[in-house]
């Protein structure tokens, strides 16, 4: 069954984002870095970020500047919830129960899967990111 090949801690290798006039955009910089985790009963977490995001000049990370809060935000996409697993339509359905986007919280976020090797692919829904409809590709690799 395709539930049991999710469960496990997955890193970020890529994460790409095209929009419909097939241009790549890199939302979260050329080298992000997430972790995405299932495990055994329907539970999920999502973090995804741009390590070249600049650090707050103060250490306090509630005195950050607006510019330093806004590449924080940006650079930073994150959810929790529970995930259910629809093989025949080849997508996992990740109900969202807490997010920093609050737009998130209470939604479904569906994203359509194929697994080569130690390796899952997954493609998002057409989403608004930037002003530009987009569809994410993001590669992860299990950690062992």
């Amino acid at each position: 069954m395709d539930r049991d090949l999710f469960v496990g801690t997955w890193k970020l290798v890529s994460a790409e984002y095209r929009s419909d006039e097939d241009e790549v955009h890199h939302l979260l910089g050329t080298h992000p870095i997430g972790q995405l985790m299932y495990d055994e009963r329907g539970y999920m977490s999502a973090q995804l970020l741009d390590k070249e995001r600049p650090a707050f000049a103060s250490n306090d990370w509630l005195k950050g500047t607006p510019e330093e809060v806004t590449a924080a935000f940006e650079g930073h996409r994150a959810y929790f919830g529970t995930y259910e697993v629809d093989e025949k339509a080849r997508k996992v359905t990740h109900h969202v129960l807490g997010s920093p986007f609050p737009n998130w919280i209470g939604r479904d976020n569906v994203r359509y899967y194929e697994f080569a090797g130690n390796r899952l692919i997954l493609r998002t829904s057409p989403m608004l990111m930037g002003g530009r409809q987009v569809v994410g590709r993001l590669v992860w690799e299990r950690v062992e």
